[in-house]
């Protein structure tokens, strides 16, 4: 059966759509009481840091690595282009402007370094040694696990379960299909046996707290900084700028467990991509990694690596900024770069880990030089001329198509108003949920859509007239012969300026990709209410006495179209 045309759609059912989708956004807005939209830097004001590089040799840093620094900061704190954050440059200091943050959530943004590192486990031991005697196991790192990851796919995993238990350590294993006997081969091959590996036992203070524990292979160096180290200390290393080429010396996130880390075996550069999301089969919030093809060929050796020694070297460390975040255990290779991290996650904390990872590992420690608040006086004087000249030329605009078109002009007013809803509603719900901000350059770009807007209902209004200039068509003929005509050349006028606004989002940074996304939205708008809500309306109006019969005051009369009164009787409907 072939689908049915527009003149075969009631022009009622459309309006229904239209106003079921401007209930759902309007509804999300008060759930989430976003009825104001974000403003952006200029007109909400902020916070602005500066950061100074910090180099090993203490020589100025190679300008690549400040120009890749900018970038990936930038992407950290504005990666979709919307937020109105700004990065720049300043000789070989990098500012960095975030809208509406406060100074402790604009540093926490921007001065996280995300320097990962995969290290073996040499050692470990709890956070400092008591007076008198020590737990009889060593402690933990918080619980967590690292294990393949293949997408989406319900397939079981090969993990210990009591990670919340004083004793068993987290483990690495191949992803399986089942959770069923040892050693069962599935699609994915043999499964190793997931059983915690007993931890060593820490001995009473009096005795060395490493006593035990295979040493060989140790920098005397970093035997000695382990026994020193306090890791119950507010400082406990976070943010230090570890060498991957080196053994180094850490504490756990939490401050219970102190490591010696073997050299790193792959570096966080070797990420490809980091998400969040929720392990299908236990609910719990992960973070799922995939690893360029050198770093899933260090990843594997390095998980058979663990796998063959013996406890706590069957660990691996994942050091983010000087602080280990797991160590969990490898049960195994584990080929093709697709990794898990699992632990004591909440969406939030996964969100953060992911997005910190995802952008990658900054080429150069920073320290903050300055932080600044950002006023926005100037700003909402700018606001309210911006606003104001946007009102005048919607008016200018209501005002020219009520003189040319008279009552068509209503109908496109109405458009226009529909269309400014639409606009508001489309703001406010992505200005809550995806970190949109309302700056100038999103205002021009709205206020130099309404041109566009008005552009699609002219061409369809002129197609109509023009198909009642030929004097052989009634009105509601008219409407669907013109409609099929117009809506070819509104698509193609939407999609060059649609392309155009897309091409630019991605070229430019800061301002000017905020006017393009204003742009490309309004341009999606224009389409949905031309469809949904122009030509229905113009359907609706084509049944009624006051258009089709050309009334003077319709914007269809005869007179206003050229044609002589004798042919007025052909405006009349068959």
């Amino acid at each position: 059966m072939a689908p049915p045309t527009s003149s075969q759609i009631k022009p009622g059912r459309t309006l229904l759509v239209l106003l079921a989708i401007i209930l759902a956004m309007g509804a999300t807005i008060a759930l989430q009481k976003a009825f104001v939209p974000k403003f952006g830097l200029d007109l909400a004001g902020g916070t602005t840091v500066t950061l100074s590089p910090v180099t090993t040799d203490g020589k100025a840093p190679p300008q690549e690595s400040l120009d890749r620094a900018v970038n990936i900061i930038r992407d950290r704190v504005n990666g979709t282009g919307i937020s109105d954050a700004e990065v720049a440059r300043s000789g070989d200091n990098i500012v960095i402007s975030v809208p509406g943050a406060g100074r402790d959530e604009a540093i926490k943004l921007v001065a996280t370094t995300a320097e990962m590192r995969f290290r073996q486990v040499l050692a470990v031991a709890a956070a400092t040694t008591p007076p008198t005697t020590l737990p009889t196991t060593a402690a933990t790192p918080s619980p967590s696990a690292v294990t393949p990851s293949t997408g989406t796919s319900p397939a079981g995993r090969a993990l210990s379960k009591a990670l919340a238990e004083p004793t068993p350590t987290p483990t690495v294993t191949r992803r399986a299909r089942s959770h069923t006997a040892t050693g069962e081969k599935t699609g994915a091959g043999t499964r190793a046996k997931a059983t915690p590996s007993p931890t060593p036992s820490v001995t009473p203070s009096e005795e060395d707290p490493l006593a035990g524990q295979d040493l060989s292979g140790i920098d005397p160096a970093m035997l000695q900084k382990f026994r020193t180290i306090d890791c119950t200390a507010k400082n406990r290393g976070q943010g230090a700028q570890d060498d991957p080429n080196k053994q180094i010396v850490a504490c756990s996130q939490d401050g219970s467990a102190r490591y010696i880390l073997d050299k790193a075996a792959v570096q966080g550069s070797q990420i490809t991509t980091a998400s969040s999301g929720v392990r299908q089969d236990t609910g719990e919030w992960v973070v799922n990694l995939d690893f360029k093809s050198q770093g899933a060929s260090q990843w594997s050796d390095l998980t058979a690596k663990a796998f063959g020694a013996q406890q706590p070297r069957n660990q691996i460390g994942v050091v983010l900024d000087g602080l280990v975040i797991t160590a969990p255990a490898s049960n195994g290779r584990i080929p093709g770069g697709k990794t898990e991290i699992s632990g004591s996650f909440n969406q939030q904390s996964a969100t953060e880990l992911a997005d910190q990872l995802k952008y990658g590992a900054l080429p150069l420690k920073f320290v903050q030089s300055s932080v600044v608040s950002v006023s926005s006086t100037l700003g909402q004087d700018q606001l309210r001329g911006g606003l104001v000249s946007g009102a005048i030329g919607l008016l200018i605009v209501m005002l020219y198509l009520l003189l040319y078109y008279r009552g068509l002009g209503a109908i496109g007013i109405a458009s226009l108003g529909i269309a400014t809803i639409v606009t508001y509603f489309s703001v406010a719900v992505l200005s809550a949920n995806v970190g949109f901000r309302w700056s100038l350059p999103h205002i021009i770009g709205l206020v130099v859509s309404i041109g566009i807007t008005a552009d699609s209902f002219i061409v369809y209004f002129e197609r109509i007239r023009d198909e009642m200039k030929e004097g052989h068509r009634t009105l509601r003929a008219a409407v669907e012969v013109a409609w099929r005509r117009a809506k070819r050349t509104i698509l193609v006028a939407d999609a060059v300026m649609f392309i155009a606004a897309v091409v630019l989002y991605f070229l430019a940074v800061g301002g000017v990709a905020g006017f393009a996304f204003a742009m490309g939205l309004t341009t999606l708008i224009d389409i949905i209410v031309v469809f949904l809500f122009t030509k229905p309306l113009m359907s609706l109006a084509a049944r009624m006495k006051f258009f089709s019969k050309g009334h003077k005051l319709s914007g269809l009369d005869a007179e206003r179209m050229g044609r002589t009164n004798s042919g007025a009787e052909h405006l009349q409907e068959a």
